[in-house]
């Protein structure tokens, strides 16, 4: 609308309707700032989860990337050197554009897309995130492989091979019989839950699948809460920042599933043999006897120090990843001696097959019965997982996915040599993968890392509680809905306390203030509660006893001087594995019922530690758990996290919860050494098969990773306390974001918990901000189409709205401020839009769009599927600027923007009646007249203009 094309009143409230298209997709937010995006297609909707992952995540995406490369320490200087070391030697990036160039062909154009999606995004997320001017930072550009590279840098430590490194120190130090007493089927680990109910124990009749994934909780966070949406497909869950498309917990509208750790053991270590041969190479010994190896050795970039250099050596086995390379002197000629120290190469699925499984991701996508799931998962290669799914229809999945090769038992133990044929893997051949039925007369499964469907596949589990507490739980019930599920979620019972509680009860001759403390934890419930001073004097008393047990006797070799974790023989990567406290407190349980110590030492080491708990907390009582039982999340700056002392800052990153490692609130604190915790709960989510907008689902933060945005945080206060938001489903109740910039959100209804507002910012000009179109018109200029701010523009639009010429506007009378507050209405609307028209970077004039069945002139014709609705308002012509031709010149940059969804196939304007001069124009640009039409304010005359007005149809 022109001051001489339309003369509807912007302030007019329209109705509310569908977002506006920009870059090929819209993208809309929900009340949490979730992103739900919307594409022509699966290629232009993967281009857009990378896009708006990347204006969410920049920050996250960049450290990503760089722990894919090795090259994290060139920005976080030395203490990152020790990962950089480890991807370079395991040859992560390698693996990564094998992987890549073994899909199929459309999977790897629909990878292709995203990663050109999150490049799009790059530079304006990185202009929101503080971190990278924090260290001197900017983006850098994503291959087509590097999500491929995520996915393995993100799970290559995830079947714990580093465990066969302690299993080795425990069996050379104390003996091969002692490697059982650390199992961590006795002490658990934090490990996920997942459940599915049959129809027979729901409320509605349908299936229910819910759940929480379990493992190390990053800021931002592991996953990200997304919606999906093209015309093959409509997904909400929960998305691996980085990866395409939605693998370990999705619902479609007509199948949902999940999955949690198989716990299974598919990755090898080999004792190798090296030498180094006389041109500076490298040869190693196998079965049939020596041969040349790959080697070539890389620069590790560190700041604020001297570079690194690595030797990369890769055998028939797999990469060299524990070893610093043969010295020159064991081979000065060919047939020498193999070079003293320990090589261990890893073998690992992807890096012999060239397959990660990627192409099982689109595939999920366009499931529509369990049927769909169980055929994409027979292609799924890493991590192995335990998958429940169920459909609308009522049919349900639980089965074992992954690639787990067949080989000796040995191998899932130990360290095995090398050069012995006998530990090899048989070439193509894989185990067969367990799977069972859910239907029966309980209607319940369960999956939790525990010693059940996958038992055939692994070594260690966790230990059944979790998953004997949830199936007592979900038993009680048949009525069960999606709201539920949040006290199966938040259950606090920690079953495993009761070795340590029994032998506390029969503790003998005890001082009267143990007695009392005896009583206490005796009459406790065993709830590890926020609120509880008995689970904090429990948790004194588990600590205790973790100390005395490090120092007895019985492990000498393993604890004090002879801890495995002082040993330099293995990589500081690796430490943590090879830690006996840790070890000694996650395998409590099994360490005081059989094996190591007599019953009467047992015992009596109990004993010693009640005495020394009950002084202690005579001098200092016991806070409520909550206070000790916080979260420590991992940040790639940690420097940056909020001071512990900062009130309100630090409860938003480390909250007090409830929970403890065996607890189905799994929030696993390192027993012996904090009760801080760094695992736990990473998501939780709840598919209803029922009606799937009453799904529920949460993550520890919130759905941007940029400080200070709306969406930073808000959803921690949900978490903290286990409840979950809704998953909104219905497009008209989200909010328009333009995907080319952050704008801020409409406020929760719980606005304690999610409250609207953002870091001031000082008003960008218009030349500087992000374009949704930019276009080079021949003769006239650049044009290009920036989002009004109506803050920082007011001033200039007041000018322009009030002028005489623009009386057919409808704002000749309003104040500055009353022009502010109509585009921030215009910009709160999901329909209805306001950009300024930039000519060589000066601005030229206001461009509204809307769509017509969202706005009251909807219901003055009859609107078309494909109607789009604009307004202009040509700024005051003036020197250079009054040029001949000058509203047809912008006319075609602006209908070019808006022809560019294909989903738009018709223009649509409603100048006011009496301009003339606005109507000839549009019939000279193509527009068809259509009828007169009555509004409040005036009378308009439609005009149409169509695709095929423009030869585009």
């Amino acid at each position: 609308m022109t001051a001489d094309v339309d003369s509807e009143r912007p302030g007019e409230r329209p109705n509310r309707g569908a977002g506006d298209v920009s870059g090929g997709y819209e993208l809309f937010r929900d009340d949490w700032g979730i992103p739900h995006l919307r594409a022509a297609d699966a290629l232009a909707l993967a281009r857009a989860q990378g896009h708006a992952t990347a204006l969410d995540r920049a920050w996250q995406l960049e450290t990503e990337r760089h722990r894919v490369l090795g090259t994290s320490a060139s920005h976080l200087g030395a203490e990152a050197v020790d990962w950089d070391r480890f991807v370079r030697r395991a040859r992560i990036a390698d693996t990564a554009r094998r992987c890549f160039d073994r899909l199929a062909p459309e999977t790897a154009a629909w990878v292709t897309a995203y990663a050109d999606g999150v490049n799009e995004g790059l530079a304006e997320g990185a202009a929101q995130a503080p971190e990278f001017a924090a260290v001197g930072l900017a983006p850098g550009r994503w291959e087509p492989w590097t999500p491929l590279g995520v996915w393995l840098s993100t799970h290559i430590l995830f079947a714990g091979f580093p465990t066969k490194l302690w299993r080795e120190e425990v069996a050379r130090r104390l003996g091969e019989d002692r490697m059982p007493l650390f199992a961590t089927d006795g002490p658990g680990t934090a490990g996920s839950n997942g459940w599915l109910l049959t129809g027979a124990r729901t409320a509605t009749g349908a299936p229910l699948l819910a759940g929480d994934p379990h493992r190390f909780i990053e800021d931002p966070g592991v996953y990200q809460q997304i919606r999906l949406a093209c015309p093959a497909f409509d997904v909400v869950g929960l998305a691996v920042p980085g990866i395409p498309g939605i693998a370990h917990f999705g619902h479609t509208g007509h199948v949902a599933w999940a999955i949690t750790n198989a716990m299974a053991d598919y990755q090898d270590l080999y004792r190798e043999r090296l030498r180094r041969t006389p041109d500076g190479g490298v040869e190693a010994l196998g079965p049939d006897g020596w041969y040349r190896a790959h080697a070539h050795t890389e620069t590790i970039e560190v700041a604020g120090a001297g570079p690194e250099q690595v030797e990369v050596i890769e055998t028939d086995r797999g990469p060299v990843i524990i070893g610093d390379g043969p010295g020159a002197g064991a081979a000065d000629a060919a047939g020498g001696e193999a070079a003293d120290g320990t090589f261990i190469s890893l073998r690992y699925p992807p890096r012999v097959t060239g397959e990660l499984g990627f192409d099982v991701l689109p595939a999920l996508l366009r499931a529509r019965t369990v049927a769909d799931v169980d055929t994409a998962l027979d292609r799924w290669v890493e991590p192995v997982n335990v998958v429940l799914a169920a459909d609308t229809a009522g049919s349900t999945l639980h089965r074992v996915a992954g690639h787990v090769p067949v080989r000796p038992y040995a191998n899932r133990l130990r360290v095995v040599p090398a050069e012995d044929p006998a530990y090899a893997w048989r070439d193509g051949e894989t185990v067969p993968l367990p799977r069972t039925e859910v239907d029966g007369p309980a209607g319940i499964a369960v999956m939790a890392n525990e010693r059940g469907l996958a038992a055939p596949l692994g070594v260690e589990f966790a230990p059944p509680h979790r998953a004997r507490r949830i199936r007592e739980l979900l038993g009680a019930d048949t009525d069960w809905t999606p709201d539920a599920q949040a006290a199966v979620h938040t259950d606090t019972l920690l079953a495993s306390s009761r070795r340590l509680l029994s032998l506390l009860a029969w503790a003998p001759e005890l001082g009267p203030a143990a007695e009392r403390l005896r009583d206490r934890l005796l009459r406790w419930d065993r709830h590890m509660d926020a609120d509880s001073t008995e689970a904090t004097l429990y948790a004194r008393l588990r600590t205790d006893v973790v100390h005395r047990l490090a120092a007895h006797p019985a492990l000498k070799g393993v604890t004090g001087a002879d801890d495995p974790w002082r040993s330099a023989a293995h990589p500081a990567l690796f430490r943590p594995w090879l830690a006996a406290v840790p070890r000694i407190g996650y395998a409590l349980e099994s360490l005081l019922t059989v094996g190591l110590l007599p019953y009467e030492d047992r015992l009596a080491l109990v004993a010693a530690s009640a005495e020394a708990v009950a002084a202690s907390a005579a001098e200092t009582p016991p806070a409520p758990w909550g206070e000790l039982h916080r979260l420590s999340p991992w940040q790639a700056l940690p420097d940056r996290t909020p001071d512990a002392s900062v009130g309100s800052d630090a409860q938003a990153i480390r909250p007090g919860v409830a929970g403890d490692h065996d607890c189905v609130l799994s929030t696993s604190s390192v027993p012996g050494v904090t009760d801080l915790f760094a695992r736990g709960p990473a998501a939780r989510y709840v598919w209803d098969l029922a009606r799937r907008e009453d799904s529920r689902w949460a993550v520890p933060f919130g759905a941007s990773g940029v400080p200070g945005s709306a969406h930073h945080r808000d959803q921690t206060p949900l978490w903290a306390r286990g409840a979950l938001a809704p998953v909104v489903t219905d497009w008209n109740l989200l909010h328009r974001t333009t995907p080319h910039r952050t704008t801020p959100h409409r406020t929760s209804r719980r606005p304690e918990e999610n409250p609207a507002m953002t870091a001031a910012t000082e008003p960008v000009a218009p030349a500087l901000r992000p374009a949704v179109h930019e276009q080079k018109v021949e003769g006239f200029g650049t044009v290009r189409l920036v989002p009004v701010d109506p803050a920082a523009d007011a001033e200039l639009l007041h000018g322009w709205v009030t002028e005489e010429r623009a009386r057919f506007w409808g704002m000749a009378d309003h104040t500055r401020e009353q022009v502010r507050e109509t585009y921030e209405f215009v910009d709160s609307l999901p329909t209805h839009h306001a950009y300024l028209a930039l000519r060589d970077g000066v601005p030229a004039a206001l461009f509204q769009t809307y769509e017509p069945d969202a706005d009251p002139v909807g219901a003055c014709y009859d609107v078309q599927p494909g109607d789009f609705g604009i307004h202009l308002l040509i700024a005051p012509a003036e020197g250079e600027g009054a040029v001949k031709g000058y509203t047809e010149a912008l006319l075609t940059a602006f209908i070019a923007y808006v022809f560019s969804d294909p989903a738009h196939l018709r223009v649509v304007v409603e100048p006011d009646a009496r301009n003339e001069k606005a109507l000839a124009r549009m019939v000279r640009v193509g527009f068809e007249l259509g009828p007169e039409i009555e509004k409040p304010e005036k009378t308009a005359r439609l005009a149409f203009l169509t695709r095929a007005a423009l030869g585009l149809a």
